[in-house]
């Protein structure tokens, strides 16, 4: 007899439930879409029309002027290359210093493990306050140096506690006592074993410190006095926030172009700032809610 197909229908309360959700989350969709696809279309637009208010969704008389000044100015290029290194640099460090510390503390045989875990996790509610790290900054010397982008913050807890439950949960101790009965050290477990087995958790750890690390300016704006140092975050603020204009760029244009030329730059500033995220996300945003689903592992 040939197999009968049977499915299951939904209920009334059911279609209702989903045309709901569904409904929300095209609203939610459109609310957080519009302000990017506005932002892109300003910056594409001619200073005119950013300036009159006539771009509010496609791009008016197109224009790559915005783009073209910023490339031509040192100072975006410059910030533009500090981000990149802040970036790439804190995240090896910090992802290495996270391991360094999160693995001792999933083993049972580390003695100890529970109280600086919960010295480790009080931190996490209470710190000591922005002028004592200031003093303590500047006290080692980092005060107007890279290092005191890359090494303050070096650590954040919740990653540290993200990185324990994985290896809790994923490295067990069997495999641990059959590496010792080998002979195997624990730096070499650690290298030869828990490394390669943990590669989707060092992707976690390595999208979230970038992520971080290149929308960072609070510490840069604290801790940096040379221009030379400063990362393009700090310099989208000072267009943005402050108003002011690139360099000297439109110190020859009228009153009137001028206006219309910094506000154009700031909708570009921020096209470029924001770039390598939007572009690498859509490919890595599954490694976001595997972090999601570790960090929910209680351990």
């Amino acid at each position: 007899m040939a197999a009968v197909k049977s499915t299951i229908r939904d209920s009334s309360g059911d279609k209702i439930f989903l045309f709901t959700i569904y409904a929300v989350l095209s609203v939610v969709l459109i609310v957080v879409l519009y302000p990017l696809i506005y932002i892109i279309s300003s910056s594409i637009s001619s200073p005119a029309a950013v300036t009159s208010g006539r771009v509010w969704l496609w791009p008016v008389d197109i224009s790559f002027k915005g783009f073209e000044v910023l490339l031509n100015t040192p100072q975006v290029v410059t910030g533009y290359g500090n981000s990149i290194f802040y970036t790439i640099a804190g995240t090896m460090i910090s992802v290495a210093l996270t391991i360094m510390i999160a693995y001792p503390l999933s083993r049972r045989s580390f003695f100890g493990r529970n109280v600086l875990m919960m010295l480790i996790t009080f931190t996490l509610l209470f710190s000591g306050g922005l002028i004592p790290t200031y003093m303590v900054v500047k006290e080692v010397g980092l005060i107007d140096s890279r290092w005191a982008l890359l090494i303050p913050n070096a650590i954040w807890v919740w990653q540290v506690i993200i990185a324990r439950s994985f290896f809790q949960s994923s490295i067990p101790d069997e495999l641990f006592e059959a590496s010792e009965i080998d002979g195997c050290s624990d730096l070499r477990f650690l290298r030869s074993v828990v490394i390669p087995l943990s590669m989707p958790i060092i992707a976690v750890l390595v999208l979230m410190y970038a992520v971080g690390q290149w929308n960072a300016y609070f510490d840069a704006l604290i801790y940096l006095k040379s221009a030379d140092l400063f990362p393009l975050q700090l310099i989208l603020r000072s267009i943005i926030i402050q108003n002011n204009s690139v360099g000297g760029v439109t110190d020859a244009l009228k009153m009137v172009e001028r206006q219309q030329l910094a506000e154009l730059l700031k909708y570009s500033l921020i096209v470029v700032a924001t770039l390598p995220v939007l572009i690498i996300y859509p490919f890595v945003q599954r490694y976001f809610v595997q972090g999601m689903m570790v960090g929910s592992v209680k351990g």
